[in-house]
Parts: structure tokens; sequence; C-alpha cells
């Protein structure tokens, strides 16, 4: 990172928003160092660039699926230094859920949702230090799916502090530190959380992740 100036990168196939969210960005104070008009050219600039944040649509060339998500998902797992924003018109639930369980550095957010430019900015700042953020939307489409009841009532007072700090992006020292313990009693704590909130092993799905999009519902 350049000083205090993040270095972005954005990938959206409408010139107009693209150019319009660069010039945005630009005057908040982040460096946009590359565009792309599709996935392809994403995936060049991160390996090129090796950007601090790539800010990408779902829907791209040549199919105007899942491709702008699928790149965001391999730049997760060759550039995990890079945070990833998906900016969409679209709510794809699994396919989000798939690219929130790469865990830090994350987010997932519907155009038509964001109004508030310092707020916006201000999320994308959150995502590059190493936090998360998931539009309510989503989160509401996805604890629905899973969970019928509220398991969050089980949690004691202390457990919903670490969740919240979760929620934040921190990680268990994070927390540890905040809370003035040592991290194996948050990675205790951490374990409780899971327990209570039902969230069984599973290589599809990334429980912590879920844990965060319960306590993010019930706000």
């Amino acid at each position: 990172m350049n000083g205090s100036r993040a270095r972005v990168v954005l990938a959206d196939d409408d010139i107009l928003l693209r150019e319009g969210l660069a010039s945005l960005l630009d005057r908040s104070g982040l460096e946009v160092v590359g565009q792309a008009g599709d996935a392809a050219g994403l995936l060049e600039l991160a390996r090129t660039e090796r950007p601090d944040l790539a800010v990408v649509d779902i829907r791209m060339p040549p199919e105007f699926s899942t491709e702008g998500l699928e790149a965001a998902q391999l730049i997760k797992r060759q550039f995990p230094e890079t945070a990833v924003v998906v900016l969409s018109a679209h709510m794809e639930v699994e396919q989000a859920m798939d690219l929130l369980a790469h865990g830090e550095r994350t987010g997932y957010l519907l155009k038509s949702r964001v109004t508030d430019v310092t707020e916006f900015v201000r999320t994308l700042r959150q995502v590059i230090r190493g936090g998360s953020a998931v539009d309510p939307a989503l989160v509401h489409e996805l604890v629905a799916a899973r969970r019928p009841d509220n398991p969050l009532d089980e949690l004691t007072a202390r457990e919903r502090e670490v969740l919240e700090l979760m929620a934040e992006g921190r990680s268990n020292a994070g927390i540890g530190q905040a809370l003035s313990v040592t991290e194996g009693t948050v990675e205790k704590h951490v374990r409780r959380i899971l327990m209570k909130l039902r969230l069984p092993e599973s290589a599809e799905v990334h429980r912590r992740v879920l844990a965060v999009l319960a306590f993010l519902d019930s706000r």
C-alpha cells in the first residue's frame, strides 16, 4: 500500500458505472490502479498489480452469469493478500456463501442498497483492513434458509461479545486482545459458540462465516 492510499482494481462491464466508481474512489482517497470489463481482464490485473482490493461485479462477459464471482473466488485462492468486495445488482446466495467462506477480507454488497458514499468507502476500507461486509438482504436469505429458530439465545454474554468481534473480522488473537483474555480462551469460546449454533463440521460450509451471519441477522 502506498502511504494511506489503498490500491484498488475495478471490474464491471458497464463502463459508465465503472468510470463513475473509479472517480468516486479516487476522490475518497483510494487509488484506482486498473479497470477491467470482463473476468479475464480482472484476473490479469490481480496478477500484475497485486492490489489491496478488487471490487467486482458478478455478471460479466461472455455469458453474463457468475463470471465475476468465480474470478473473485479465484483471486481469494491465488492472491489472499488482495481483499475482494463483490458489488452486484443480483443476489446469488450459494455462490456468495462460497466466497464468504474464504474468511476475512471479503464482502458482498448489492448495488441498489449502496446509497451513502461515505459509508460505502468506510466499508471498503474495513474490508481492506481485514474485516468483512455482508449485505443485510443476503444475511436474511442465508440465515433464514438454515436457522428456523434463534439459537443465539443460548449464548452467554461473553460468547456474544466474542461473536460480535468475529463479525468485525477480528482473528482469535485480535479478539483476545480486545477482551484482555488469552487466545486459548477465545478458541474455547469460539468452539462453544459454533456448537450452540449447531454448525457441524462440513467441507462445504465455513462455520465461522455462518456464525457471523447469524449474528448480523439478529442486529
